[in-house]
């Protein structure tokens, strides 16, 4: 398959042919996967020119300043190598911090995880949970042992009162604009349900989600509120979701002493292991698909990837899939093995609610 040939394409500076063919020989153990977007390349000493599809290796010591400097502003990447670990930084000055172990085969196992279509600092976490010999334990190696993962440095401590647990397949999980939306669900039926209000003033705000809360109660069913996890822990909310932008701002002690369950959303490797350092009750995944329904900074994740992430971290934590599911693709993404599935137009577009929300509760049932 062409899409698993490095041979023949400038994947490291200066060129190694050693590296690049072990490279291909992990690649050829990772799954089908089409090419990249952007033709990486592993830059193992400085270029003469460096480019935005560069990313420059310093191993066992720390870049120069001037030189880490210059190369991002010519947009390449910066990756730092230690013994514990190692450091990306890129050309817009985001650090991600990785500490664990480095295989031997690292960097091609890198090269092979950029060519899978993942970004640098994804890449970079899949490279350290690689293990010399991998490419040799069948025919799909992708990792998929959590132990085996690097940690994120510098996190805040997670809250000393555990996150409570939710039900660890949570089903249909429709997320939906108002009380009024809320309610509906709720009388047919549907026992998980998120209220994401937006663009309302303080005291809409806070009788919305009094109205969705109370009607959670009344139906013994589990209303989630988004982002607004003050307002939810006022009035009971049975948990709250929040996106990884949040982490750097909400209360999460305060959300573990209210009793309420926390939901986090993940758009990869890297927010999937910074989201499990804070033991949320779920984790969601996104966007699976393309959708209109919110903006979302990465490229759809995809069947593939979602299936992995089920492979990692369904028998730890309560898994949600979310992002232009709608019936037609619902069956493949339960086929992927994840609990829930999280849907917004499908149900609010539907031209009989009933009807459909009897069709999407059976293909959890199928």
């Amino acid at each position: 398959m062409e899409t698993l040939k490095l041979s023949g394409r400038d994947f490291f500076w200066p060129p190694a042919d050693e590296l690049t063919e072990a490279a291909e020989r992990i690649r050829a153990r990772l799954g089908d996967w089409p090419r990249a977007d952007r033709d990486w390349r592993i830059c193992l000493a400085a270029p003469d020119t460096a480019g935005n599809d560069d990313l420059i290796v310093v191993i066992g010591r720390a870049a120069e300043p001037d030189d880490a400097a210059a190369w991002r502003a010519a947009g390449a990447g910066l990756v730092e190598a230690r013994t514990d670990g190692a450091t990306l930084t890129t050309a817009a000055g985001e650090r991600f911090v990785l500490e664990g172990t480095l295989a031997e085969d690292w960097l091609a196992a890198l090269a092979a995880f950029l060519d899978c279509g993942f970004e640098p600092h994804d890449a970079l976490v899949l490279a350290l949970a690689w293990r010399d010999g991998d490419e040799a334990h069948g025919a799909d190696a992708w990792p998929i042992d959590l132990s085996r993962f690097p940690r994120i440095a510098g996190l805040p401590a997670a809250p000393a009162q555990p996150f409570p647990v939710c039900p660890p397949r949570l089903g249909l999980y429709p997320v939906m604009p108002s009380a009024q939306w809320v309610e509906r669900l709720l009388a047919l039926g549907v026992e998980t349900v998120q209220l994401r209000l937006k663009d309302a003033t303080p005291a809409q705000l806070e009788d919305e989600i009094a109205q969705a809360v109370a009607a959670g109660r009344r139906h013994g069913a589990h209303v989630f509120v988004n982002d607004h996890w003050r307002e939810a822990a006022q009035a009971g909310a049975y948990g709250v979701h929040l996106g990884q932008e949040d982490l750097e701002t909400a209360d999460l002690a305060a959300i573990a002493q209210s009793g309420m369950r926390l939901g986090l959303s993940t758009h990869g490797y890297f927010e999937m292991l910074r989201a499990l350092h804070f033991r949320p009750s779920y984790l969601a995944f996104g966007a699976v698909f393309p959708t209109g329904t919110k903006t979302v900074a990465t490229a759809p994740q995809g069947l593939a990837r979602l299936e992995r992430y089920v492979r990692l971290l369904g028998a730890h934590v309560p898994l949600v899939a979310i992002g232009g599911i709608d019936l037609a693709r619902l069956p493949a993404v339960l086929a992927t093995g994840v609990g829930s599935a999280a849907l917004v137009s499908a149900i609010t577009a539907a031209s009989d609610l009933g009807e459909a929300v009897e069709r999407l509760q059976q293909a959890f049932i199928a």
